[in-house]
C-alpha cells in the first residue's frame, strides 16, 4: 500500500508521540483517514493518509 506522508514529528520529542497523535486527530476530523506510523530509519513519527488511486482513462 502507497501512503503519503502529511506530517513529520521527531521521535526524541519528550511527548513522544503525542505531537503527531495531535495532528492526525484533526486531519481525521476534517475527513482524512490519517495515521500514525514511526519511521526506524528517520526516528520519527510520520502522519500518513493512504494514497488515492489514479483512475485511467480509457
Amino acid at each position: 500500500m502507497r501512503r503519503t506522508v502529511l506530517e513529520k514529528f521527531p521521535a526524541g520529542d519528550p511527548r513522544g508521540s503525542w505531537h503527531a497523535e495531535e495532528y492526525a486527530r484533526h486531519r481525521r476530523d476534517e475527513g482524512l483517514a490519517a495515521e500514525v506510523v514511526m519511521d526506524l530509519e528517520s526516528d520519527a513519527f510520520l502522519v500518513v493518509v493512504p494514497q488515492q488511486q489514479t483512475e485511467h482513462a480509457w
